[in-house]
């Protein structure tokens, strides 16, 4: 939650993470959709008056966003959308993996996006994600025996 607004380097698509999980920095990609939100919250943290020494992530006071902060957070702001499943943090990480698989992404690409140390640790990640999908993929395979 320590990203600043030069953390985000939109004409690369891409964002610096230099505090992930584990203390690891890392770089990661960022789509446009992605950067049209971030860049609809810095203009709305602008006209709020923060300056780009605050976290991009920032309180309404511009003060850093605390894990707690966003576990109390991301709830509320489901229930007030009417989302009536569990919403958390690491659920968003959780639906990116699994998107970007199901869209095909290389699983060493979805390693490197999420910051694993192993290919295996992310194989195991989609695998408890989407364990159907192995089930998918051989019942929709096409037999090529013999003529």
């Amino acid at each position: 939650m320590a990203l600043l607004p030069k953390d985000v380097h939109a004409e690369a698509g891409l964002v610096r993470v230099l505090c992930g999980k584990g203390g690891h920095a890392r770089t990661v990609g960022i789509d446009p959709g992605g950067l049209a939100i971030v860049e609809a919250w810095r203009e709305r943290r602008a006209e709020m008056g923060f300056t780009t020494r605050e976290p991009l992530l920032c309180t309404m006071r511009g003060t850093r966003m605390t894990a707690s902060y966003v576990r109390v957070l991301l709830p509320r702001l489901a229930a007030r959308a009417g989302i009536e499943k569990r919403v958390h943090a690491h659920g968003l990480r959780h639906t990116h993996a699994a998107e970007l698989r199901a869209e095909g992404v290389d699983i060493a690409a979805i390693s490197r996006q999420l910051g694993h140390r192993s290919l295996l640790t992310t194989i195991e990640y989609l695998d408890h994600l989407a364990p159907g999908s192995v089930l998918r993929s051989i019942a929709a395979r096409e037999w090529i025996g013999e003529q």
